[in-house]
């Protein structure tokens, strides 16, 4: 058995240890800083062996050069020299396995051009998506287009209800804070939301969210609800999917 444990970053980034039953040897996904992963395998006794890394953000990959150093581990990750210490290149349509579980490689661009999602496909999936898709929300576009990110959103939302989305960041509140503004009239995001509350106050993760929840109450994934549809025309165009997708994501940017 997979287990996936979120090692908290800097103000609100997630580093995802994954570990194979009672294994010592464990992989972690987008360190982008060293010093709690080495705190937490020492803690444990554990050895890591496997870097993944979805894409180039300094926030994901700080602690890369540190951590190959001290524990040797392979590096799996995008083509982009950004990106220290990757020994195996991977993109849309490899596979490759760590921990025990095989890994898909889909192609997610948006957020940046070089991003890159992992997918262990089983019952249920597993999912880590970086900064593609949050609980709620989807990441800025810094480099990507309104259309690319639409595409990978639509693509991750395409896998079974029952993914478990492992995202980079804890932003559940205020994506759904906006959500609220986006889609006034969502009984279940509402009760999400306080579910998510509640977590936070007892300072426990909102994550991971699954697939299936993220279709009832991320607005991103929802751009063809007419309430979400009516309230995203009074903020600018809304003529088509395409549009109205990428007015919201810019209404999102001031909210």
């Amino acid at each position: 058995m997979l287990t996936v444990i979120p090692i908290p970053a800097f103000q609100d980034n997630y580093i995802w240890l994954l570990r194979q039953d009672a294994s010592d040897k464990v992989a972690i996904v987008d360190p982008g800083d060293a010093q709690p992963v080495i705190e937490y395998l020492e803690r444990e006794n554990l050895n890591l062996v496997a870097i993944l890394v979805t894409h180039h953000h300094h926030d994901h990959t700080g602690g890369i050069e540190t951590l190959v150093k001290r524990y040797g581990p392979r590096v799996i990750g995008p083509d982009n020299s950004a990106i220290p210490a990757v020994e195996e290149v991977v993109g849309d349509g490899d596979d490759f396995r760590v921990q025990g579980r095989r890994f898909e490689v889909f192609a997610v661009p948006g957020h940046t051009l070089d991003h890159i999602a992992f997918y262990a496909p089983g019952t249920p999936g597993l999912l880590f998506c970086g900064d593609v898709m949050f609980s709620a929300g989807c990441g800025r576009l810094f480099e990507g287009s309104p259309a690319q990110m639409q595409r990978s959103l639509e693509r991750l939302a395409a896998l079974p209800d029952d993914t478990m989305v492992f995202a980079g960041h804890e932003y559940t509140l205020a994506n759904l804070r906006f959500s609220q503004a986006a889609e006034p009239d969502n009984p279940t995001r509402d009760a999400y939301l306080e579910e998510c509350e509640k977590a936070r106050r007892l300072e426990r993760p909102t994550l991971p969210t699954n697939i299936g929840s993220e279709r009832q109450i991320n607005p991103f994934l929802r751009i063809d609800q007419p309430g979400l549809l009516s309230t995203v025309a009074e903020q600018g165009n809304a003529d088509d999917a395409s549009s109205a997708f990428a007015t919201l994501r810019e209404w999102k940017d001031r909210f």
